[in-house]
């Protein structure tokens, strides 16, 4: 069960209860859920017994123990433990079934993981300055709040710089709008775009212009190109390079993630490679700088990317994960991608997608160096090298989708 699929469940419950006169209070639109903290009881907690209690006019521990016996009757959910003065938390069942549920989204879903419908009943209108990093920063909310089902018209006080479209960026109107629209407003970057795009390039010049937080100073120095470790762009595009040489590598010798990798038996030698988990380019019509590799169809439209190969398969079988401690971070980060991408939406804050970003390449690196996803030497795939390759290549599509959402594109080879 993912964090979203428990969001649901428990927003279930509470209609349950409404429905059946236990509980008299409106139901609210979602249910957030977030990881326990250190410390804390079970895996996710959240305060819907709380937000209910004043409209119920009940006490929010009744509340709780109200919604606690029919969360706990759900499949997935192993434990519901009333805390404090009325928090939820919930311990999930079988960890390794809820860890290849999120691995079968993200192949499924492909570049599309994390995108949803809940803004699907807004229509925004966002309004910026004649400077470079409001136009890409509403250029980069426009793509976030559209993956999540909004409609969206992006317009700038003044004619676009030329130099913009180099970005990526478009503007759908121009001059002052005839009513207050929502406003996208940065700390300028303080430099011309086309000076940016002379010293950086459109990717770099783009995530030095997201990174930080609106509120906070754009760091645009050269050490957005430097090609090491220090360079959290470089780390994050190394990182989905990586996830893509393992594919090829794999290929190479005779095994795939995507059939069965959790079965007792290492894979046939003479197997194929099989499709692979990565949706096909597709030309951006916005695109900076030719089609990005792993770009989502139309990103400035109501659709949303295609799934990727293999859709429709659950290809990752029921057996125990075969993993150390060092793929828990990683496999956490994959299951909570969908709810960083709503968050970065409700928030206009593509920031918080990029710090995600360099959370999933970090995981990526300490899973990768403990946990091989490619034998070596004389040794044969196994079934365990199947199953990290599978989250290897999860991580894979989630920093290409990622990307994809800031504008900037994700190479398989650097």
């Amino acid at each position: 069960m993912t964090p979203a699929d428990l969001s649901r469940t428990v927003l279930h419950a509470v209609r349950r209860a409404v429905d059946e006169d236990a509980l008299r209070a409106p139901v609210p639109a979602r249910v957030r859920v977030e990881r326990t903290r250190p410390g804390g009881s079970g895996d996710y907690a959240c305060a819907v017994a709380l937000q209910l209690a004043g409209p119920a006019a009940l006490p929010a521990l009744e509340v709780a123990a109200i919604l606690r016996d029919r969360v706990a009757a759900e499949p997935g959910v192993g434990r519901v433990e009333i805390t404090g003065p009325g928090f939820l938390s919930f311990t999930l069942d079988a960890p390794a079934a809820g860890d290849r549920a999120v691995l079968d989204a993200v192949r499924e879903q492909g570049l599309a993981y994390g995108h949803g419908d809940a803004l699907r009943e807004e229509i925004l209108q966002f309004h910026h300055a004649r400077e470079v990093r409001a136009a890409v920063t509403a250029h980069a909310v426009r793509r976030l709040v559209v993956a999540q089902g909004a409609r969206v018209r992006v317009s700038c006080e003044e004619a676009s710089d030329p130099d913009w479209a180099r970005l990526g960026v478009t503007v759908d109107a121009h001059g002052t709008p005839p009513v207050p629209l929502t406003g996208i407003r940065p700390v300028p970057a303080g430099v011309a775009a086309g000076e940016l795009l002379e010293r950086l390039g459109p990717d770099a010049a783009r995530w030095g212009l997201l990174r930080p937080a609106g509120h906070d100073r754009a760091a645009l120095g050269p050490e957005l190109l430097v090609q090491g470790e220090a360079n959290p762009l470089f780390r994050v595009r190394y990182a989905h390079a990586r996830a893509r040489a393992l594919t090829r590598g794999a290929a190479l010798l005779g095994f795939t993630a995507g059939h069965a990798p959790y079965a007792e038996t290492a894979p046939d030698s003479e197997s194929h490679a099989g499709p692979a988990p990565y949706a096909q380019p597709v030309p951006d019509s916005e695109s900076h700088a030719g089609p990005a590799p792993y770009a989502e169809p139309a990103p400035d439209s109501e659709s949303h990317a295609e799934t990727a190969p293999g859709a429709g398969h659950a290809p990752y079988g029921e057996g125990p994960l075969p993993y150390d401690g060092a793929a828990r971070p990683l496999l956490d980060l994959i299951a909570d991608h969908p709810g960083v991408l709503l968050a970065a939406a409700r928030h206009r804050a593509p920031d918080r997608v990029a710090r995600q970003l360099e959370a999933v390449a970090h995981a990526f690196f300490d899973f990768h160096d403990s946990c091989p996803p490619l034998p070596a030497g004389d040794e044969k795939p196994s079934a365990a090298h199947r199953a990290r390759l599978a989250l290897a290549e999860a991580a894979g599509t989630v920093l290409a989708g990622g990307l994809s959402l800031l504008g900037i594109r994700a190479p398989e080879h650097l």
